[in-house]
């Protein structure tokens, strides 16, 4: 077994199990403020794998995880590999297809590719010289009393590793999470919900976009849906989000095929049918867990952020965005108290858990919208009705999605003020409503209209009436 070399000076170890997203720029945050930090990934260095195991959907980098990226001197580096999208773009079965604006002229959300992003934060933080990645080191088991680790590497043999912090980024089934479970009073829960994923391609049709590339496309089809997102490479990543039997109900080709002409009739041109034939069965569908946990913190010794912390469904574009932030909230407390883990670590938990989970139920929430309220009529009305609002009282009214994506509003107090404006705003349509009855019966009243003017005279309905009931001649061709 091999043991770390003794630490010399003053600087603190920090180590952050997980290479991933979170972990990679978590990797830069303690690096900038001079900590010595070491990385440990379960995974093979995904810049030099030939595959890229892991989870493939795109993401929506938005406000939260831009300013994360910005603290770190990454914003523009990642923004110029996104791509912009405006607005949703639902895709009826008819094949019509109607945008709904994300938020006010100018707001967008970008579209990014997942590997290339842990790619481009893993070679920042590999920047510092006070940070080494180390690849292939699968966490066993560590010490919230010392700090010490032990490691398992491919070759069989182990490591040992201490650290005056552990920082658990290694997501949704976290390793180091695994000791927060042996202790008294862990709160912890996992859901999973009964829909799963898969992922399709669309690609590019004449060396150039299928669709329109600025928008989120949407199939939402009420207990199910799909959507697609844009690429740098023209291509379209599709995810169909389904339940797991109707999943399992489709066995063949030609029941693909089937299914796709009843519910996505228009994608099956953009997408290919021998493609789609072959690209359905290549994987089977993919489940999603949402995760909450508390407290996020052992001590002065570990601290769980991330999926680690609150993996959440995708369906709010969030669970990057809030991986990021944690990492900036958790700087903001860092300057707060001086750096001291002692203080940090309990006010990190004390702030974050209320936010991240208000997230993850914001995330089940919208998954309802996407698939089912975008239809609604109802739905169109009240975004509509919010972005007036919004524009005529940008401090009083602010959507929801706004709240979300296009700020820093603290969640779980953005979902608060989404309740009190619901209310406000109903009661307002609501009395504005029974105002135009009333007020309308009342001019009826004291000005009466003239029936005689408004009635067509009832022989006239009569004649109408016998003329449509009377059989059509002989050689009369039918009128439709």
């Amino acid at each position: 077994m091999e043991e770390s070399a003794p630490r010399q000076g003053k600087k603190k170890v920090v180590a952050v199990v997980g290479g991933g997203l979170v972990g990679a720029l978590n990797a830069c945050f303690f690096a900038k403020r001079g900590f010595e930090v070491l990385v440990f990934e379960t995974r093979e260095d995904i810049r030099k794998a030939k595959v890229v195991k892991g989870r493939s959907i795109n993401l929506a980098l938005s406000h939260r995880g831009r300013q994360a990226l910005k603290h770190a001197g990454m914003e523009e580096k990642i923004v110029s590999k996104g791509i912009p999208m405006n607005a949703r773009m639902i895709h009826s079965l008819s094949g019509k297809q109607s945008p709904i604006p994300y938020g006010k002229k100018g707001q967008y959300i970008l579209s990014v590719d997942r590997a290339n992003l842990n790619k481009e934060l893993l070679t920042e933080a590999e920047t510092y010289p006070n940070t080494k990645l180390n690849f292939d080191h699968k966490l066993q088991d560590w010490s919230a009393d010392t700090g010490l680790m032990t490691f398992a590497r491919p070759d069989g043999s182990k490591a040992q590793v201490q650290a005056d912090l552990i920082v658990g980024c290694d997501g949704a089934f976290s390793a180091v999470r695994k000791q927060f479970l042996r202790r008294s009073r862990f709160n912890f829960s996992q859901t999973y919900i009964p829909h799963g994923y898969m992922e399709l391609t669309l690609p590019p049709k004449d060396g150039e976009f299928a669709m329109k590339p600025n928008y989120l496309h949407i199939w939402p089809r009420n207990t199910f849906m799909m959507i697609a997102l844009p690429n740098l490479d023209k291509t379209f990543t599709c995810t169909l989000f389904m339940p797991f039997e109707e999943f399992e109900k489709i066995t063949t080709g030609d029941e693909v095929i089937e299914f796709f002409q009843k519910y996505f009739p228009d994608a099956i041109p953009l997408i290919g049918a021998d493609a789609l034939k072959s690209d359905y069965f290549r994987l089977p569908a993919q489940a999603m867990v949402s995760v909450k946990c508390s407290p996020y913190h052992i001590g002065d010794k570990c601290v769980l952020m991330g999926d680690a912390a609150h993996a959440v469904v995708p369906f709010y574009g969030q669970g990057m965005n809030a991986g990021f932030e944690d990492c900036i909230v958790f700087d903001e407390i860092m300057n707060q108290f001086n750096e001291d883990f002692s203080a940090v670590l309990p006010e990190y938990t004390r702030v974050r858990v209320p936010d991240d989970h208000a997230i993850a139920d914001l995330a089940m929430y919208n998954y309802v919208e996407m698939r089912a309220h975008v239809n609604s009529k109802w739905f169109i009305f009240r975004k509509h009705v919010d972005n007036l609002l919004h524009i005529l009282m940008p401090k009083t009214i602010i959507p929801l999605y706004t709240m979300v994506t296009f700020t820093r509003t603290r969640y779980h107090v953005a979902v608060e003020r989404w309740h009190w404006q619901n209310k406000v705003i109903n009661r307002g349509l609501f009395l504005g409503a029974v105002g135009t009855v009333f007020g309308s019966s009342y001019l009826l009243f004291k000005n009466p209209p003239n029936i005689n003017k408004l009635v067509v005279p009832a022989e006239k309905i009569w004649n109408k009436l016998v003329a449509l009931r009377t059989p059509l001649g002989v050689g009369t061709p039918p009128q439709i």
